[in-house]
């Protein structure tokens, strides 16, 4: 019997193919070749490419909840406390591709091309879902201040991609003051 390969080989082959080539250019002929195996292996791991796509982006964001849960042992208050907390293990160079990621989903959410336009709204929900868990407060104020959160960090971390870390750097200590420390 021959080498069989895991949904995980998969995932892995295809979030670097996406890092190194970006979401639009991802494809289930240019996965498989760069795995060596036939795309039809591919397909019966990941049936659509929208099943690709998703399951590629959900890994993006199990990365960065990972590399996020260290900040959020104690409770947070507001927005300002979960950016103040979030900012310097978001701002380090490692995670700017994730986010890359991110904002090129997003734009083609934003242009209408699926299945970005259906998958990143339902991503940007759970975000807010899931840093809503860490803030203290009545529902509402855990909602409104995890959407709070979500909105500033994605317009600092744009604000990285396209103006560069000192930009989002002076403009993060100008929201949340200058107690924000590196990691």
């Amino acid at each position: 019997m021959g080498y069989r390969h895991t949904n995980e080989e998969m995932l892995e082959g295809a979030l670097a193919a996406v890092l190194d080539e970006g979401l639009s250019r991802l494809t289930f002929g240019r996965l498989a070749k760069r795995l060596g195996i036939s795309d039809r292996v591919i397909v019966y791991y990941f049936p659509t490419k929208d099943d690709l796509v998703a399951a590629v982006l959900a890994a993006v964001g199990a990365q960065l909840q990972e590399a996020l849960a260290p900040v959020f042992v104690a409770p947070i208050d507001d927005h300002r406390d979960l950016v103040r907390r979030a900012w310097p293990v978001l701002a380090q160079p490692g995670v700017d591709p994730l986010f890359a990621l991110f904002f090129e989903a997003g734009g083609l959410a934003a242009a209408g091309v699926e299945p970005y336009r259906s998958l990143v709204p339902g991503l940007v929900q759970a975000w807010v879902e899931w840093a809503a868990t860490l803030i203290t407060g009545s529902s509402a104020h855990r909602q409104r201040e995890a959407a709070a959160a979500i909105a500033t960090i994605d317009g600092l971390l744009l604000l990285r991609q396209l103006g560069g870390p000192a930009a989002a750097d002076r403009a993060v200590r100008a929201i949340v003051g200058d107690t924000v420390r590196r990691a």
